[in-house]
């Protein structure tokens, strides 16, 4: 089944090319809007949790944050309900939150709900505006990195166990930064750690698109294997493509889309191939799951077919 339409449906322009360029900037609107709004209130809660009088009181974002309930859900199960420290009931239920969202969604969470994702689409865009050349990674590089999103995810969840606390809380760039420890509590001499680690993630995402989300996110390695088995899934119809590429050109994660059968999990569903693709029906948002709906051998598109 096609899910078509889902950018704002006002009036639509004449020419098929300025209709995909309407689609393509409603839906990062209103996908920027989402970002915003998710990552207005982490900050808000990071100002109120530093700002109150009394330690406790108010949950800090490692409390805030679903990757905190992947961590320490071994050791509530092994322990009849405790939890690591740093971590509260509020991280099992935005972690299953997460996991429903995966199933269902795929990686849209990191697409229109993280806040890191979203500052690294803040230096995409920045980029942009300073006329920075990006970096363009080559393929069997970047095939090789992605799998650094794992092995941290592996190191992260063998740290935690055995050590019985969030490990990586002193290291992880999202905490860092969102967390605004820099900004009431500067402590060069102890966190110095962690806020290299942060400005090496900034200064990478910088040049290259989605630099952490790409190759060494954990919580994005567990959302892109858990996401290979989600219902809504992009899928490229070899017999509508016309292979012009134009669909790569705006994914944010630099994915093979042009010619994949079924868009790889590592997808973080911002629909910009969907939008951009000047064929109708060549790329389409499925409620097919590659589990239950095996993808269609790919037909190649014909020399004749370009033009039309």
């Amino acid at each position: 089944m096609s899910i078509d339409n889902l950018y704002l449906d006002v009036k639509s322009p004449k020419t098929p090319a300025v209709s995909r360029r309407y689609r393509m900037v409603w839906t990062d609107r209103i996908r920027h809007l989402v970002q915003f709004g998710f990552t207005a209130f982490i900050l808000y809660m990071a100002v109120v949790h530093n700002t109150a009088e009394t330690d406790g009181v108010t949950a800090s974002i490692d409390a805030l944050c679903p990757f905190g309930g992947l961590e320490t859900v071994w050791r509530w199960i092994s322990s009849g309900g405790q939890y690591v420290s740093k971590t509260h009931l509020s991280n099992l239920v935005l972690g299953l939150g997460l996991l429903i969202g995966v199933v269902f969604a795929g990686g849209a969470f990191c697409g229109w709900v993280c806040p890191f994702g979203a500052l690294q689409d803040l230096l995409a865009w920045i980029r942009g505006k300073l006329h920075i050349k990006p970096i363009e990674v080559p393929e069997k590089v970047d095939r090789i990195l992605r799998y650094g999103r794992f092995v941290v995810l592996a190191f992260v969840l063998i740290q935690t166990i055995t050590l019985v606390k969030l490990w990586f809380a002193d290291w992880d760039p999202y905490r860092t930064i969102f967390g605004l420890g820099w900004l009431f509590e500067f402590n060069p001499a102890e966190a110095w750690g962690a806020y290299l680690v942060a400005a090496i993630i900034l200064i990478a995402s910088l040049f290259v698109e989605r630099a952490w989300c790409r190759y060494a996110c954990p919580l994005g390695g567990a959302i892109s294997l858990i996401g290979k088995v989600s219902f809504l899934r992009i899928r490229r119809n070899g017999e509508s493509c016309k292979s012009c590429n134009i669909c790569e050109k705006p994914c944010p994660v630099k994915l093979p889309v042009a010619t994949a059968k079924t868009i790889s999990s590592d997808c973080i569903g911002c629909l910009a191939c969907v939008q951009s693709c000047p064929r109708k029906g060549a790329l389409e948002v499925q409620l097919a799951p590659t589990w239950l709906v095996p993808s269609v051998p790919s037909v190649p598109a014909k020399m004749g077919n370009a033009g039309k």
